[in-house]
């Protein structure tokens, strides 16, 4: 991945910001940035230079894994080193990260004496539109989820439990390659399933229950984020119908995907195939978020949203209606927008499943 040209397209942008230095302290940002993965990692960046700071546990790693920047440590105080590195640097005017900084080490930092210029969603922005290594981490680590899911959807049985489950599925996925998990496994039997974020408990698995998977893994940092809702038996029946009104809802989000149109035109698409089924009040949440190094990133898709789809973004499409003491119905796709349109990532069906 060509971190030296993320790093000179944020450098790009510091006179724009009238500062001389950008403090980058997101962890996900800073791998972006430099393809550091480990815990601790900050970055000061110039127009023409740049600084690495971590503490002695990572100065190795950090050596392997960002041999064209110059690295140094530090213990405890690590906003005197800051200004050491500006010093050293000769930047007196920091552009920061507003959603990255504590309010302690922004008051430390002041005490310094740097000047502080605070801005929000700079590298972001620039991490929207995914490179290629990118788009082909965040496949691999769909393509695990469409085989994690393959192998574990003939294993449910009457008195299995959520808990169970989701373990069983999070081992597949771990079996199968991945990194680590993308979040915590959302699985939820029956009436739990109308939680939109349900945490997997020890309720056991019943005939007639509606099941809700919602998980995904990562790859190389990045994320794949799925999901499906099954049957355990015949459900009834009015989720089976709701289950075809929040398919149809959802097949039309990705087929109106395309570059150029809002997160907020597209939600209002699909949103409005389920308003007029009368479920409109049993849709809470947006419909759906960028994936990329974080599960949820921009572009955000939820009503009167601004956030524009361009050609190379990665968002999820998933609505879901859901009837508190009954059960709920969601499905998602991540998808990638074309320039004419989107392509789906995930290969598993939509059809309803009964199992």
């Amino acid at each position: 991945m060509d971190h030296a040209g993320r790093r000179r397209r944020l450098a790009s942008r510091l006179d724009d910001l009238q500062a001389g230095a950008f403090l980058v302290t997101r962890l996900p940002n800073v791998r972006y940035l430099t393809g550091f993965t480990g815990s601790n990692g900050q970055l000061i960046l110039t127009s023409n230079d740049g600084i690495f700071l971590t503490d002695s546990r990572y100065m190795e790693q950090a050596r392997r894994e960002l041999p064209d920047l110059r690295r140094d440590k530090y213990s405890v105080e690590f906003a005197s080193r800051v200004f050491q590195a500006c010093k050293e640097l000769g930047a007196d005017r920091v552009a920061f990260e507003a959603s990255g900084v504590s309010y302690k080490l922004y008051s430390d930092l002041l005490a310094t004496g740097i000047e502080l210029v605070p801005t929000t969603d700079e590298i972001e922005t620039l991490r929207r539109v995914k490179e290629a290594d990118e788009l082909k981490a965040v496949e691999a680590a769909q393509a695990i989820a469409d085989q994690a899911f393959e192998a574990i959807v003939g294993e449910f049985f009457a008195g299995v439990t959520e808990r169970e489950m989701a373990l069983d599925l999070d081992t597949a996925m771990r079996r199968l390659g991945a990194d680590g998990l993308a979040f915590q496994t959302i699985l939820a039997f029956g009436e739990s399933s109308a939680e939109p974020h349900h945490a997997p408990s020890d309720r056991p698995l019943a005939l007639g229950d509606v099941v809700k998977l919602d998980f995904g893994c990562v790859i190389d940092g990045y994320h794949s984020d799925m999901t499906r809702t099954v049957s355990f038996g015949e459900p009834p029946a009015e989720l089976r119908d709701i289950y075809e009104i929040v398919r149809t809802a959802q097949q039309l989000g990705v087929d109106s995907a395309r570059p150029g149109m809002s997160g907020g035109d597209l939600d209002e698409v699909v949103r409005n195939v389920i308003k007029e089924a009368g479920y409109g009040d049993q849709f809470g949440h947006g419909l759906g978020h960028g994936v990329g190094l974080e599960i949820h990133e921009a572009p955000w898709l939820r009503s009167g949203g601004k956030d524009v789809l361009d050609p190379g973004t990665v968002v999820t499409v998933e609505p879901g209606i859901y009837l508190e003491g009954v059960g709920g119905i969601r499905i998602e796709d991540m998808v990638a927008l074309t320039p004419d349109g989107c392509r789906v990532l995930a290969s598993t069906t939509k059809e309803l499943l009964v199992l």
